[in-house]
C-alpha cells in the first residue's frame, strides 16, 4: 500500500466567547506521492501547502469549524483547488472565520472521501463543537479524532456549541468501539490509540471533562 500518514505541526490562536489562547495544532496529510486529502489546515497556509507540494488535493476536510482548525482552509482549498469539507451544524462557527466563502461539501455520518487506494470513513462525534466529526481510515488502523479524544481525556467543553454528555456519547459509542489498536492521530498534542484511552471512560464521566 503506497498510501501514508504525514504530520506537519502549525503555531497560532484560537478565539472563541471573547477569549483568546496561543496553540500548537496538527494538521495531517493522507495519501501518496500524486495524491493527497489535508485534515485541518491550521494557521499557516504556505506551509500546508509547501507540504501538499504538486499533489492533486482530493479535500481539504475540516474535523469542526472552530478558527484554529479552518482558519487556513480557504487559501489552502484556493491555492490547490481542492475542495472544502465540513459539517453543517458547523456552519455558524465556519461563518465566522469565512463568511464569503462557502464550503464545497457539506460532510454526513457513513460518508466517505477515497484517498490513494484508502477510505476515509465520516463518523459524527459532535459534542467539542455540534458538528465535529472524525474520519477512521481502516486500511490505516488509524482514526483522525480532531478535538474529540485525546490523549487523556475528551476535548474540551464548556463553550458555546458544546456539550460534555454528547461528548461522551460520542467517544463511547463511534471511537471507543474501534479495534483496540487503532492509532489516533488528535487536533493537538500527542498521538494515542483507542485501547489506551478505552479504560479511562468512566473516569472522565465522573470528573466531568
Amino acid at each position: 500500500m503506497s498510501a501514508r500518514i504525514e504530520h506537519l505541526e502549525t503555531f497560532g490562536t484560537f478565539s472563541l466567547d471573547g477569549g483568546t489562547w496561543e496553540v500548537f495544532n496538527n494538521v495531517w496529510l493522507v495519501g501518496d506521492d500524486e495524491e493527497v486529502v489535508v485534515i485541518d489546515p491550521a494557521h499557516d497556509a504556505a506551509a500546508v501547502s509547501a507540504a501538499i507540494g504538486g499533489r492533486t488535493v482530493v479535500a481539504v476536510v475540516c474535523t469542526h469549524g472552530h478558527d484554529d482548525h479552518i482558519n487556513a482552509a480557504a487559501e489552502v482549498a484556493d491555492k490547490s483547488g481542492g475542495p472544502i469539507l465540513i459539517h453543517p451544524d458547523d456552519e455558524p462557527l465556519w461563518r465566522s472565520v469565512h463568511p464569503d466563502r462557502d464550503p464545497d461539501v457539506w460532510l454526513a455520518h457513513g460518508e466517505s472521501v477515497t484517498v490513494a487506494g484508502v477510505t476515509l470513513r465520516v463518523l459524527s462525534t459532535p459534542g467539542h463543537t455540534w458538528g465535529a466529526v472524525s474520519l477512521y481510515a481502516p486500511d490505516l488502523g488509524a482514526v483522525f479524532s480532531g478535538d474529540t479524544l485525546f490523549q487523556g481525556g475528551p476535548g474540551a467543553t464548556g463553550r458555546s456549541y458544546s456539550s460534555f454528555p454528547t461528548i461522551i456519547e460520542s467517544i463511547r459509542d463511534s471511537l471507543l468501539t474501534l479495534p483496540a489498536d487503532t492509532v489516533v492521530h488528535t487536533g493537538h498534542g500527542p498521538t494515542t490509540t483507542i485501547g489506551a484511552e478505552a479504560p479511562h471512560l468512566d473516569g472522565w464521566i465522573q470528573r466531568g471533562f
